[in-house]
């Protein structure tokens, strides 16, 4: 579709984290990093949107958890459903509804379900990102800016 054919456009929730035209997909290509993770691709430049960001759902099935990584790129998540943690550098913290991530440059992360019901969190990323790189727990590179509490 041509940029110049953009429309908006409401893409309508149909109940429990999922909206219409929007087919759940996998985290990422299959491996052993990560487990249980779905997302929703609700605005990334597929209908014409010239955005700069990708704005997805990712939800969490419980005992899931996305790849321990680190990138250049900074991301913004907050959380819509349940309750779930975060590892940021060497410290995990509990985070819930409407509780809200920064994840600065170069921070090693990950997000995690230990509990019995999903985890869902929107995230947004830019559209132009370099891959993240799986790193062992072992591995904490410095992070300047530090995370909100």
């Amino acid at each position: 579709m041509n940029m110049n054919e953009a429309k908006s456009r409401i893409v309508k929730h149909s109940g429990e984290c999922r909206w219409k035209g929007i087919r759940p997909q996998k985290y990422k290509v299959e491996g052993k990093e990560w487990a249980s993770v779905i997302k929703h691709m609700l605005v990334v430049g597929e209908k014409g949107e010239r955005a700069r960001f990708h704005f997805r759902y990712l939800e969490l099935a419980p005992g899931g958890h996305t790849s321990f990584e680190t990138h250049r790129h900074e991301h913004v998540v907050l959380v819509i459903k349940g309750k779930g943690e975060v590892i940021l550098g060497k410290k995990a913290q509990k985070v819930e509804y409407l509780d809200t991530i920064y994840i600065c440059p170069n921070e090693p992360h990950q997000l995690l379900n230990p509990y019995k019901k999903p985890f869902g969190f929107i995230c947004v990323v830019d559209a132009r990102r370099d891959r993240p790189k799986v790193i062992g727990k072992e591995a904490f590179p410095a992070c300047e800016s530090k995370a909100p509490a």
